[in-house]
């Protein structure tokens, strides 16, 4: 959703053949001056993820306590087109994914 009243908000899901799989409320809000991330992954309870670096279409958030993942990364790619990256520490080992996305209208 586009900003409006000190915030960001969006949502995602996956679908297999007639299937919800997994789904995700997020937003970013302004608090106390710094900027959060706030993740809702299927019906779990929030994480919060500060902001750190930001860029020129760029932005790192950040948690060195939470599970996984502790930082995600949005890059916008283009017009039109943004990068997610989730990364950290998963079972003693640095993972990280990537997830690509594009503007699609909405009917």
């Amino acid at each position: 959703m586009r900003p409006r009243a000190g915030s960001l908000l969006g949502m995602s899901r996956t679908i297999r053949g007639d299937s919800t799989v997994a789904y995700e409320l997020m937003r970013i809000v302004v608090r106390d001056g710094r900027v959060f991330f706030v993740a809702q992954p299927s019906g779990q309870s929030a994480a919060e993820f500060v902001a750190g670096e930001v860029e020129e279409g760029s932005v790192d958030f950040t948690n060195p306590e939470h599970d996984f993942p502790q930082r995600i990364t949005y890059r916008r790619v283009g017009e039109d087109s943004l990068i997610a990256r989730i990364e950290g520490v998963l079972s003693g080992r640095e993972r990280g994914v990537d997830f690509r996305y594009a503007r699609v209208s909405c009917s």
